[in-house]
């Protein structure tokens, strides 16, 4: 059994339901054709990592370098573009964000764990949205949001400053997160990684290295 001190967990995808769901309810509400929405994406994705505040609005929103206004236009232009349907930036992206539902499961899991004694923190990349921090103080002593700090996962520098305020070595750190690309970074770190994909899993995996029951 690992000498765990702290669980660190991402926010969309972990905290909330799946994000391709909510991401596919807000295109089937806003009428985005899904096929056009991922070849914007993957375009946006693609360049390397030197060219990407000029090519990749998505790394840049992430850390707080575009304003939301901005990253909305440069998204509703190129989905105007490729869909020829004309399409209104404005609130877009919290269109999306209103599509996002609280995973209760998940939150009261984080919970649990803190009550038992160890260290939680968030770790989140922001698209410039308004988080619903309602029962934060009592969840995470620590809360990490791209943003914020100018820093993104799978950046090792964000991890690197997490672990630091938390004041925890990775090695005695659990990271859950649902895209498996931030997990392979946060354990190249040396973080334990949980690459979450239901909470059952989650939770077993979590009970595996805590060594005690979390339901």
């Amino acid at each position: 059994m690992q000498d765990i001190e702290c669980v660190i967990v991402d926010w969309g995808g972990v905290l909330t339901r799946s994000i391709n769901d909510s991401v596919a309810s807000w295109m089937q509400q806003d009428g985005i054709n899904e096929q056009i929405f991922e070849s914007v994406i993957s375009q946006w994705l693609g360049p390397a990592a030197g060219l990407e505040a000029h090519f990749n609005p998505i790394h840049a929103l992430e850390r707080g370098e575009i304003q939301v206004p901005d990253f909305e236009k440069r998204l509703a232009q190129e989905l105007t573009l490729k869909s020829h349907h004309e399409f209104d930036h404005n609130g877009l992206l919290q269109r999306m964000f209103d599509h996002f539902e609280q995973a209760h499961d998940m939150r009261g899991l984080v919970y649990r764990v803190k009550k038992l004694g160890y260290k939680t923190a968030l770790l989140s990349n922001s698209w410039g949205n308004e988080y619903p921090r309602e029962g934060w103080d009592e969840m995470f002593d620590v809360i990490v949001i791209s943003g914020e700090v100018g820093m993104r996962k799978p950046e090792r520098r964000i991890f690197q400053y997490t672990l630091d305020k938390l004041e925890i070595p990775g090695s005695n750190s659990v990271f859950v997160d649902d895209v498996k690309m931030n997990i392979d970074a946060g354990v190249e770190v040396g973080l334990i990684g949980i690459h979450h994909e239901t909470y059952e899993k989650t939770r077993s995996e979590l009970e595996i290295l805590l060594g005690t029951n979390l339901e």
